[in-house]
C-alpha cells in the first residue's frame, strides 16, 4: 500500500493512541536507522515481483523493504517503523510464504492497516493476539480457512475501525462468536462463506452492521429464519447466498426493502415465483443470479422491470421459451445465462435486440442454426456458448459479422470441418473450444488465419501429427488441449516453440513417449501438464527438471511409479502442488 493511501487512510486513527509509533523516533530517523543497514555496493538485494530488467531502479521504499527480508531474524520489533515501511515489509513476508508464528511477533503494535492472511498456513488464535494489537489502526483484516475461534474472534473488539472482515471456511467459529461483530459498526464488507457459526442465532449481530455494503455468507446452511436481521441495512449493495439451499421463499421478503441492493446471489436457493415477487422493487439492481431456482415464466414478468440489469444467471432453472418476450425490455444487458434450459430457437428471437450483450451462454439448450441467425446483430458479443446444442456448420455463418468474438465453445454440437472455414474469419477469437470428434487436420489448418488464439481444446478431435503443423501460426498459445487425438512424438515437435504455454494436456495420445517429455522440456512457462494415459515412463521424468513453474502433474495410467513420482516433488518441482495419480 503506498505511502498517500496510507495516510488518508490512517485519518481514522487516533494518532495519540500510545499504542502507536515510540516517542523515541521518528519517522525521519526509523527510516535513517534502516537505511544506514543497508549494504554498500550491493546489487543483489532481493526485489521479489519487481523487474529485474538491466537499469531497473529499485526506489528507496523497496531498498528498505528487501534488507529488512533478508535481516528478518536480526530484529525484535518493528513498532518504531513508519506504518507505511512496517506494512509493506509484513506483504513481502506473507506473499514469499516467510512468516511465522515467531516473527510475527514483530509487529505487534506496529499499526498495520491490512492484514490478509486467508489460507495462509498456522493461522490461530495466538496469532489473533498479534492482529488485535494494532487496535484502532486494524482496518482489513482476512483470516479465511484458518483456525480462529471465538476467543481470537472476540479479540477484535479492540479494533472498533476495522471496514473489512473475511473469516470464509473458519469451521471453529460459532454463533457466540459473532456477537463480536456488532460492536464493529463501522464494518462494510463482511464475509463468512461455509460457516457453520451464521445461524439464525448468530444473524442477529448482523442487525447492528448499519454501514455494511457486501455481505457474502455463501453455502451457509442454517440461515433460515436469519434474514429478518438485515432488514435494516439500507446500505447494503452486495449479497452472497449461493448454495444457501434453506434459503426458501419467506425469507426473500426481508430484501424487499433493500433498495440500494445492486448484486443479489441467489443460486441454488429454494427459491420460486413468491420468492421472487419480493425483489421487484430493488430497481438498483445489475447483477442477479437465479441459478438453479425453480422459477417460471411468472418470474421472467417480474425480472422484466428490473431494467438496470446488467447480469443475469438463470442457469439450470428448467424455463421454456414461455416467458421469454419478457428479456426485450432488459436493454442494459451484457451478460446473459440461459445454459441447460428448455429453451429453443423460438426464445433467441427475444433476445435479438438486447445489442449491448457481451456474453451469452446457451450451453445444453435446444437452439440450432436457424437460432443462430437472431445473434448476427449483437455485435458487442465477446464470448458464446453454445456447447452441446444443434448447432451444426450452417448456422455459424450467422456469427461471420461479430467481430468483437473473441470466445466460443462449439464442444459437442454437429459442426465439422466446414464449419471451421466460417469461423476463420472472425480475427478477435482468441478461445475456440471444439471437442469434437467430427473436427481433424483440415478443420485445424482453417484457423491458421486466427494468429491471435491465446486458448485451444481439440478434446476428442481426430488431429494427426500432420495437422500439429498448424501449431506453429499459434505463438501467442496459452493453453492448449489436444486429448484422445492421434499424435506421436513427431507431432509434439510442433509444440515445443510454442513458449507462452502455461497449460498443456495431450492426454489419451497413447502413442507418446518419454520423448515427448524431452521435447516440451523447454516450455518453462507450464503451470499445468497432462500425459494421462501415454507411454511416459520414470525414465523420462527427468525431462521436466526445468520446469520449475509447473503446479500440476497429470500422469494417470502411464509407466511412473509412486517413488519416482515423490521424488521429482520433493528434490526437483518445490511448486508442484497437485500430483495424478496419488499413490
Amino acid at each position: 500500500m503506498g505511502g498517500v493511501c496510507s495516510r488518508k487512510r490512517s485519518q481514522l486513527v487516533h494518532e495519540d493512541d500510545a499504542s502507536q509509533t515510540s516517542d523515541r523516533f521518528s519517522k525521519t530517523s526509523s527510516l535513517k536507522w534502516l537505511l544506514l543497514s543497508l549494504p554498500r555496493g550491493n546489487s543483489d538485494v532481493s526485489l521479489k515481483g519487481q523487474a529485474k530488467d538491466l537499469g531497473f531502479c529499485p526506489s528507496l521504499m523497496e531498498l528498505c523493504v528487501a534488507k529488512a527480508c533478508e535481516d528478518i531474524n536480526k530484529y525484535s520489533s518493528f513498532a518504531m517503523l513508519p506504518r507505511d515501511l512496517s506494512q509493506q515489509i509484513f506483504n513481502e513476508l506473507v506473499q514469499s510464504d516467510c512468516l511465522t508464528e515467531a516473527l510475527l511477533e514483530t509487529f505487534r503494535d506496529c499499526a498495520l492497516q491490512d492484514i490478509c492472511l486467508g489460507r495462509y498456513p498456522g493461522v490461530n488464535d495466538a496469532w489473533m493476539e498479534v492482529v488485535a494489537s494494532q487496535r484502532q489502526s486494524l482496518l482489513s483484516l482476512d483470516v479465511s480457512c484458518s483456525e480462529v475461534t471465538d476467543s481470537g474472534l472476540n479479540l477484535l473488539r479492540d479494533c472498533p475501525n476495522m471496514q473489512s472482515l473475511a473469516c470464509d471456511y473458519c469451521d471453529q467459529i460459532s454463533d457466540h462468536g459473532l456477537e463480536i461483530l456488532s460492536g464493529l459498526s463501522n464494518l462494510t464488507s463482511l464475509s463468512f462463506k461455509k460457516s457453520d457459526g451464521v445461524t439464525t442465532e448468530g444473524m442477529k449481530a448482523f442487525a447492528n452492521l448499519v454501514n455494511l455494503i457486501n455481505l457474502d455468507i455463501e453455502r451457509c446452511l442454517k440461515t433460515h429464519g436469519g434474514l429478518v436481521h438485515l432488514k435494516g441495512l439500507r446500505n447494503l449493495e452486495s449479497l452472497n447466498m449461493k448454495y444457501c439451499n434453506n434459503v426458501a421463499d419467506s425469507d426473500i421478503k426481508y430484501l424487499s426493502d433493500l433498495t440500494n441492493l445492486k448484486e443479489l446471489q441467489l443460486s441454488c436457493c429454494r427459491i420460486t415465483d413468491l420468492g421472487i415477487s419480493y425483489i421487484r422493487g430493488l430497481s438498483k439492481l445489475t447483477k442477479l443470479s437465479l441459478e438453479g431456482c425453480p422459477v417460471t415464466a411468472v418470474s421472467l414478468k417480474v425480472i422484466s422491470g428490473l431494467a438496470s440489469l446488467v447480469l443475469l444467471n438463470l442457469s439450470r432453472c428448467g424455463i421454456y421459451d414461455e416467458g421469454c418476450e419478457n428479456f426485450r425490455g432488459l436493454k442494459n444487458l451484457k451478460d446473459l445465462n440461459l445454459g441447460f434450459n428448455n429453451i429453443t430457437d423460438a426464445c433467441l428471437v427475444q433476445l435479438k435486440e438486447l445489442i449491448n450483450l457481451e456474453s451469452l451462454n446457451l450451453d445444453s439448450c435446444k437452439v440450432g442454426d436457424e437460432g443462430l441467425l437472431h445473434l448476427k446483430g449483437l455485435v458487442l458479443l465477446k464470448s458464446l456458448e453454445l456447447s452441446d446444442t444443434e448447432v451444426g456448420s450452417n448456422g455459424l455463418q450467422h456469427l461471420s459479422g461479430l467481430c468483437n468474438l473473441q470466445s466460443i465453445n462449439l464442444s459437442f454440437t454437429l459442426v465439422t470441418d466446414i464449419g471451421m472455414m466460417k469461423i476463420s474469419a472472425l480475427k478477435s477469437l482468441m478461445s475456440v473450444n471444439l471437442d469434437n470428434r467430427q473436427i481433424t487436420d483440415i478443420g485445424l489448418a482453417a484457423l491458421t488465419s486466427l494468429t491471435g488464439l491465446t486458448n485451444l481444446d481439440l478434446f476428442g478431435a481426430r488431429i494427426t501429427d500432420y495437422g500439429t503443423s498448424c501449431f506453429r501460426f499459434f505463438k501467442n498459445l496459452q493453453s492448449l488441449e489436444v486429448c484422445g487425438g492421434l499424435i506421436t512424438d513427431a507431432g509434439v515437435h510442433n509444440i515445443k516453440d510454442l513458449k507462452a504455454l502455461m497449460t498443456l494436456n495431450l492426454s489419451q495420445n497413447v502413442n507418446l513417449t518419454d520423448k515427448t517429455l524431452e521435447l516440451i522440456s523447454g516450455l518453462t512457462s507450464l503451470v499445468s501438464l497432462n500425459l494421462s494415459n501415454t507411454r511416459v515412463s520414470d525414465a523420462g521424468l527427468h525431462h521436466l527438471n526445468d520446469l520449475q513453474n509447473l503446479c500440476s502433474l497429470s500422469l494417470d495410467s502411464c509407466r511412473v511409479t509412486a517413488t519416482e513420482m515423490n521424488k521429482l516433488q520433493a528434490t526437483v518441482l518445490p511448486n508442484l502442488i497437485s500430483i495424478r495419480p496419488e499413490y
